[in-house]
């Protein structure tokens, strides 16, 4: 009894058992040679005996004589045509059956490297890739595989740095925090308003990075709210003009050249002044002495906005790097000997990532020119109204 259970459980298995590409192509191909090879012998069997039959009766019409042998004659004619089209099948079908398999293989052949490659890919080895194949189909697909995993190793590296970037930059407020904390309850420091005062700004910092992050990543992905509406710059140019002309040191000047009569710009109020306030704020803070100018001005459908500062400047070999996340230029020495001052002045470190990706949203590209010791300029154009 329990014989027949196992048996009916193998039979049933080996009835829901999936069969592969291979072998799904190869009996494909069987099914279609069958079907030829089969209407042939049908066919060849009912019309060749008339053909051949019509045939003696034109030869004696030319007057040869095939009465007394008529019958042999055509009998002979048909187990020949028998015996051939057997041997003919038999041959015709091996090596027909033979290249079908072969075909088969060959057609699978890069199915089964991209299945290698992508399990692979599944375990975490990000670096492989599928090779071109002479199917164009399959072509297309490993391209396409490859660009989706040249994406993937990307985001996973950035997704790294930016583990590896947040947790320097957590570090040191914490660091801070924590040893403000120590010293206090072992006495060593003194709890005077000024040390709670370090701390709250420690916090502060905490919470801007955080906050930054968070609206990043929502940048990135796309979450953010983006309402799009006709705007009149000069209003928005002239105050934010006016609200940074109070931070200002006498060495330093900030100046604006709108026109009154600029068109209006396609744009969302909020995030392009949160883009501009970013831009104004870095060259406040790069800029020690000279001046820092706003400008916006048409060009053809397109409204341009950008921001210059006779500041430090930038490297050349540093520009590639300005709008990555918590890169600061220097080298790691400096770096580190100036931490305090760096972030005191510099803030989360990704400021000019999320405005880059604010403009993006609102349909423009920000770039940046700049020159060691001249100053920078950030610029980018939006779509007048």
């Amino acid at each position: 009894m329990r014989d027949r259970k196992n048996k009916s459980k193998l039979i049933n298995l080996l009835k829901g058992k999936p069969l592969s590409l291979t072998s799904r192509l190869f009996l494909s191909h069987l099914v279609v040679m069958s079907v030829a090879i089969s209407i042939l012998v049908i066919v060849g069997k009912t019309a060749s005996p008339i053909f051949f039959s019509q045939h003696i009766e034109k030869i004696e019409g030319k007057g040869f004589y095939f009465q007394d042998v008529r019958s042999e004659v055509i009998e002979g004619f048909g187990n020949a045509w028998h015996n051939s089209t057997l041997l003919s099948v038999i041959v015709g079908g091996t090596t027909a059956g033979g290249l079908s398999f072969f075909v088969s293989r060959l057609i699978t052949k890069p199915l089964v490297k991209i299945e290698k490659v992508t399990q692979e890919f599944a375990r975490g080895r990000l670096s492989k890739r599928l090779p071109p194949s002479e199917i164009p189909e399959i072509n297309r697909l490993s391209a396409s595989f490859n660009n989706m995993a040249s994406s993937l190793e990307g985001s996973e590296q950035r997704r790294r740095e930016l583990v590896s970037d947040l947790t320097h930059e957590l570090r040191t407020p914490l660091t801070i925090i924590n040893g403000y904390l120590e010293g206090v309850t072992s006495s060593t420091i003194e709890a005077t308003p000024d040390v709670y005062e370090r701390m709250t700004k420690e916090t502060r910092r905490l919470q801007r990075l955080v906050n930054d992050l968070q609206e990043l990543s929502k940048a990135e992905a796309g979450y953010l709210p983006i309402h799009l509406a006709p705007i009149n710059l000069y209003p928005l140019l002239s105050a934010l003009i006016e609200k940074f002309s109070t931070q200002l040191l006498e060495e330093l000047t900030i100046q604006l050249e709108c026109s009154t009569n600029l068109p209006l710009v396609l744009a969302d109020l909020d995030r392009l002044e949160q883009v501009l306030v970013n831009l104004l704020g870095n060259a406040v803070s790069y800029t020690e002495r000279g001046s820092i100018l706003l400008q916006a001005s048409q060009n053809g459908d397109r409204i341009c906005i950008a921001v210059s500062d006779t500041g430090q400047g930038i490297a050349a070999a540093d520009l590639p790097h300005v709008f990555e996340r918590f890169w600061r230029s220097g080298t790691a020495s400096d770096k580190l000997n100036s931490m305090a001052s760096q972030r005191n002045r510099q803030g989360s470190g990704i400021g000019l990532a999320i405005s880059r990706r604010l403009v993006e949203l609102q349909g423009g590209q920000m770039k940046v020119e700049s020159e060691l010791g001249k100053g920078s300029t950030f610029s980018f154009s939006l779509a007048a109204a």
